[in-house]
C-alpha cells in the first residue's frame, strides 16, 4: 500500500507538472555556437532545457533555469550556450526541476562550419503564411475561416532544417489588437494549437508579420498598439535580430550555410494604403539597410521576405506595385548595385503563385507567395501576366526549399504541397541564372 501511495504521489507530481505547460518547446533560431528555445507555461513555474549531442545521453549540458512571470504570459527564451558547430542535439524539458514526458522526439541542430573546408551543405527549409486557428468565442458567424490543422503533421513529415512564417502567423480579432490583454491572448491561443507541437520542437523557426500578426486588417504605421504587438512577436518569436533600423519593427536577417535571409517589416514604416502624397511601404530606412546588407552579403542566394506580394504587377488589393514609386527604387537600387542572387518570399494573398520578372539590364527577379496554411481560400483569380504558367494553387498548402550542389551548380528548388503532403508542383531556379 505504502508503495502505491508512493507511486501516486509520484506520477501526480509529474503529471503536475507537465499540466503546467501551455504551448512549446518551440526551437527557435540556430548559430554555431548558441540556439535559443522557447517555452511557455500556464502559470508561474521555473523551467530549464537539459540538453545533449544525439547519441551521448551521458554527456548533458542545461540552459540556466528561469522562472516564468505573467508579464509576457509566461513565456520565456532558454538559450542553450554550449553547444558545438555542426552538430545534431537532443533535448529535455523540466518545470520546476520535474522531467516533462512528450510522445515525439526533442531534437535541435547547431549550424555548421563549412567555411574555409568544405562546399556549403545542401538544406531545405519550409515556408507558408496565413495561419487562422479558429476561436468560436470571438470568430464572425458562419463557416469557420479557418482549419485543416493537420497540415502541420504533414509539413513535420517533410523533415525541413527549418520553417520560414511569412506573415499572418496569427490573426488578432476585434476584442484583441485594442489590448495587451487580447493581444497576448491572441498569441497564446495560436501558439497552444495541439497539432502544431511537434513541428515546433523539432525544427527551427523564423518568421515575419503581415497585418493581422502587427494589428487591424490592412494595419499601417498609424497603428496605436504597435509597440504592444512588436512586444509579444519577440516574445514568441525567436528570430536573432530584429529592429535592424533603429526605428522600430521587426527588420532582421540571418544565415543559413551559403545563404542569406532578410526578414522584412512591410506594416511599421507604411503609410495608409489610400494616402495620395508621401507614400511609403518599407521606408527609406529599411530599403536603405537591406541595399546595404545585401551588397555586404556573400551569400548565393538573398532571400528577400515580405508580408506582402513585391512583384505581381496587378493593381488591386494590397501589394508593393501599389506603392510603384518606392518598389521602382528599390528594383533600381538591386540592379544599380549589382546584386546577384536576390529572390522575393511573400505571403497574404490566401493562394499560391510564382512571380517572375524580366529586367533588360540584369537578371529576372522571382517573387515566390506562399499562402495560405490554414485560412480561407482565395476563390478569385486575377491578371498576373507575370505569374508562371502552372503554378496558381487555390487550396490550403505549404511550400519547401531546397538548395543543394557544388559551388559552381548551386540550385533551388520550390516545391508545393496540398494540405495533404502531396507534390503539387515544382521549380528548378540555379544561382547562376541570377548573375
Amino acid at each position: 500500500m505504502r508503495l502505491f501511495l508512493a507511486f501516486l504521489i509520484i506520477s501526480n507530481l509529474l503529471f503536475g507538472q507537465q499540466s503546467l505547460l501551455q504551448s512549446g518547446p518551440m526551437v527557435g533560431y540556430s548559430e554555431m555556437k548558441e540556439v535559443q528555445l522557447w517555452i511557455q507555461t500556464k502559470e508561474a513555474a521555473k523551467v530549464k532545457i537539459a540538453y545533449w549531442e544525439k547519441g551521448i545521453p551521458k554527456v548533458k549540458f542545461f540552459t540556466k533555469e528561469i522562472l516564468t512571470t505573467d508579464q509576457f504570459a509566461f513565456s520565456v527564451k532558454l538559450i542553450a550556450d554550449k553547444v558545438l558547430p555542426s552538430k545534431k542535439y537532443e533535448y529535455d524539458v523540466y518545470i520546476n526541476s520535474k522531467l516533462l514526458k512528450f510522445s515525439y522526439p526533442l531534437e535541435f541542430q547547431s549550424q555548421t562550419l563549412y567555411q574555409h573546408r568544405f562546399n556549403a551543405p545542401d538544406f531545405t527549409f519550409a515556408l507558408g503564411s496565413c495561419t487562422y486557428v479558429n476561436d468560436s468565442i470571438y470568430d464572425r458567424p458562419g463557416t469557420p475561416f479557418g482549419g485543416g490543422y493537420e497540415i502541420f503533421g504533414f509539413i513535420y513529415q517533410k523533415k525541413p532544417d527549418f520553417m520560414l512564417w511569412l506573415g499572418d502567423n496569427l490573426y488578432l480579432r476585434e476584442p484583441d489588437w485594442n489590448t495587451r490583454t487580447g493581444i497576448y491572448y491572441r498569441y497564446t491561443h495560436s501558439r497552444s494549437l495541439p497539432e502544431i507541437q511537434p513541428m515546433l520542437a523539432n525544427m527551427h523557426h523564423y518568421a515575419i508579420w503581415d497585418d493581422h500578426d502587427y494589428g487591424p486588417n490592412d494595419g499601417d504605421r498609424s497603428f496605436y498598439n504597435k509597440k504592444i504587438t512588436e512586444e509579444a512577436f519577440n516574445n514568441f518569436w525567436c528570430n536573432p535580430n530584429t529592429n535592424q533600423t533603429g526605428k522600430g519593427g521587426i527588420t532582421g536577417t540571418f544565415s543559413w550555410n551559403d545563404c542569406q535571409f532578410f526578414m522584412m517589416d512591410d506594416r511599421w514604416f507604411r503609410s495608409p494604403n489610400n494616402r495620395t502624397n508621401d507614400r511609403t511601404y518599407l521606408g527609406s530606412e529599411q530599403i536603405e539597410w537591406l541595399i546595404d546588407a545585401m551588397v555586404f552579403s556573400k551569400a548565393t542566394f538573398k532571400f528577400v521576405c515580405i508580408g506582402g506580394q513585391v512583384l505581381n504587377p496587378v493593381g488591386s488589393k494590397e501589394k508593393y506595385s501599389l506603392y510603384s514609386e518606392e518598389l521602382n527604387k528599390l528594383l533600381k537600387a538591386i540592379e544599380d548595385a549589382k546584386i546577384p542572387g536576390v529572390v522575393f518570399f511573400t505571403g497574404d494573398r490566401h493562394h499560391t503563385e510564382l512571380t517572375k520578372l524580366p529586367r533588360n539590364n540584369s537578371y529576372p527577379l522571382y517573387d515566390l507567395t506562399c499562402s495560405p496554411l490554414l485560412s480561407r481560400v482565395n476563390p478569385h483569380d486575377e491578371p498576373n501576366y507575370l505569374r508562371e504558367l502552372g503554378t496558381i494553387v487555390r487550396e490550403k498548402n505549404f511550400g519547401t526549399i531546397k538548395v543543394e550542389g557544388e559551388p559552381e551548380n548551386r540550385k533551388m528548388t520550390i516545391t508545393i504541397f496540398n494540405s495533404k503532403g502531396e507534390k503539387l508542383w515544382d521549380r528548378e531556379i540555379k544561382a547562376k541564372e541570377l548573375k
